[in-house]
């Protein structure tokens, strides 16, 4: 799918801005309630692989005692600006974990620039020293961080004893209007025999069917919400499931739902309908409120 023409996505940029001003005075007086489960790292064993979902698309690995977090987005908005004065949709529940709560992490994926993936608030939270990988076109957004590698569809590169290979997506990756340089992708995630994909932001593609001669997908990340009407970006629940019986994957960890208000849907509607589309295969799907944590050894 191209990205979409540079008048469609400025209507929509201004669309966007509209709407947050106006949710922005009708959040003044409510709170964030908190996540319904809290992980706890310190206690994750090393001799298996642990995933913990904070919200959104932002997920804590631990992979046999290498620890990965993606497109981190703890803050309780995400959009244009700075702290308080930050424009965007406001967290309609709390993260898993906040940033300064989060162990010692090796490896950063962020998925692509849009600004609930790449979130430069949280960013900001985590140590310069942390190796960071990136989609093409995307090294200047997180210049703080000293270890940034750039890559391609194709390309992969290993890192704190994790092979790290991007993977092709169907989204977009402008991060404003005319940005449209920046790579957009997900990750396949290799170490110690099991195999992780985190696909990010994607609508539905045959391009993780081919990644089921690669061998056994352990857990497959795979977004599920923000499909009305951006069905051309953001794949349906019932298309989530699809991609990951197309990968062979072995057990589904749905992202990018009842988080943020991002589209027209009913919040809940996104897992209601993944878990109605597993039908009796519902076992393989691994979680589905915040801050709950899944292992496989």
């Amino acid at each position: 799918m191209p990205e979409r023409p540079f008048l469609a996505r400025l209507a929509f940029a201004r669309r966007y801005a509209r709407s947050a001003v106006r949710e922005r005075q009708r959040e003044l007086f409510t709170s964030v309630p908190p996540a319904p489960h809290r992980p706890d790292p310190a206690r994750w064993p090393d001799d298996r692989l642990t995933a913990a979902w904070l919200g959104h698309a932002t997920v804590l690995l631990n992979l046999f005692g290498s620890w990965i977090v993606t497109d981190p987005a703890l803050e309780s908005r995400v959009g244009i600006g700075r702290g308080l004065a930050k424009l965007g949709p406001r967290r309609l529940i709390a993260p898993g974990l906040r940033p300064r709560e989060l162990p010692r992490v090796d490896l950063l994926l962020l998925s692509h620039a849009h600004m609930d993936h790449t979130d430069l608030g949280t960013l900001r939270a985590l140590p310069r020293d942390l190796p960071v990988l990136v989609q093409r076109g995307n090294r200047d957004l997180v210049r703080r961080f000293r270890n940034v590698t750039e890559l391609e569809w194709g390309e992969s590169v290993e890192v704190a004893g994790v092979h790290v290979e991007s993977i092709e997506v169907r989204h977009w990756g402008a991060r404003m209007v005319t940005d449209s340089h920046r790579g957009y992708g997900g990750f396949l995630l290799s170490k110690a025999g099991r195999t992780v994909v985190f696909a990010g932001d994607t609508a539905y593609t045959d391009a993780f069917a081919r990644l089921r001669s690669r061998g056994s997908i352990d857990l497959a990340i795979l977004p599920v919400g923000a499909y009305d009407p951006w069905i051309y970006n953001h794949a349906s629940p019932e298309q989530a499931w699809q991609m990951f019986q197309a990968l062979g994957g072995e057990y589904l960890l749905p992202i990018h739902h009842s988080t943020f208000r991002l589209s027209r849907e009913p919040v809940d509607e996104p897992i209601r309908r993944l878990l109605a589309a597993a039908g009796e295969e519902r076992w393989r799907v691994a979680l589905t409120e915040v801050g709950e944590t899944w292992s496989l050894k």
